[in-house]
């Protein structure tokens, strides 16, 4: 049963990874691993749990000796898998609405339009070093999925082609990974060391910001040999000014 867990992720995986030759939405592939997985997890739990293949449920079987039954087994993933994974999913979703409340606000208020006013260049190369620099350094004091929110609606107004914005919203990504690594407050598993007095703000800062100021500009430049021309400016309608796209999927739905 784990063998066909694996087998079920590995191939729920490679369709997102083929979302757009295939034409099946990430959403629902990944709602469907979720589902099969978990459904798997539970009729295969005892086998699965038997096997030692769980570090979780060694540790509490280590702990609680006297639940190592099939029906401990059973309340073990039903009471602290499954709320355990759904909680961190939960605190997800609730951290991207309070994100993108945030980016909404401040499209509507065209807060947005300070920061393209200031951007004059239409080189794709310029304009592509200029973006991963601000994300770097602004995944660091905000956090790198709120900054990658933010720099995707952000191009969705410089550029106007999609592929276009395809290509520089991925280099935002990197970046804004890169960026958040090397700051306690610029990504979950930093925070979750800092508050947990793993790592100290000085020390994260001194030792890491070398190795993630070369993860972002090796990529980069390696892209910026590939990349020629200039892009084009979307037209933005007295109407269409202040509105910012739904998000369906995530947050590269922007784009």
């Amino acid at each position: 049963m784990f063998t066909l867990m694996v087998v079920v992720f590995v191939l729920g995986y490679i369709a997102i990874a083929l979302e757009h030759p295939l034409k099946i939405d990430k959403a629902a592939s990944a709602l469907l691993i979720g589902t099969i997985t978990w459904a798997l997890y539970v009729f295969g739990g005892v086998d699965i749990l038997s096997s030692g293949v769980s570090t979780a449920w060694n540790e509490f079987a280590l702990a609680n000796p006297d639940k190592d039954t099939v029906d401990g087994m059973m309340k073990f993933i039903v009471h602290d898998e499954v709320l355990h994974h759904l909680s961190e999913i939960a605190a997800i979703l609730f951290f991207l609405l309070g994100a993108m409340t945030i980016v909404e606000i401040v499209d509507q208020h065209q807060g947005f339009k300070i920061i393209t006013d200031k951007i004059k260049t239409t080189n794709k190369v310029k304009l592509l070093w200029i973006l991963s620099i601000l994300t770097f350094f602004m995944s660091a004091t905000l956090d790198n999925l709120t900054t990658t929110i933010v720099l995707v609606a952000l191009i969705r107004k410089l550029i106007d082609d999609q592929k276009d914005r395809w290509f520089f919203a991925s280099m935002v990504v990197l970046a804004a990974n890169a960026g958040g690594a090397w700051s306690p407050i610029g990504d979950v598993t930093t925070i979750m060391l800092w508050i947990g007095g793993q790592v100290t703000t000085l020390n994260i800062i001194t030792r890491v910001i070398v190795p993630s100021l070369f993860t972002m500009l090796v990529p980069l430049l390696i892209v910026t040999t590939y990349i020629k021309g200039n892009i084009t400016r979307p037209e933005i309608s007295g109407g269409d000014e202040k509105s910012t796209p739904h998000i369906k999927n995530n947050y590269l739905s922007y784009v």
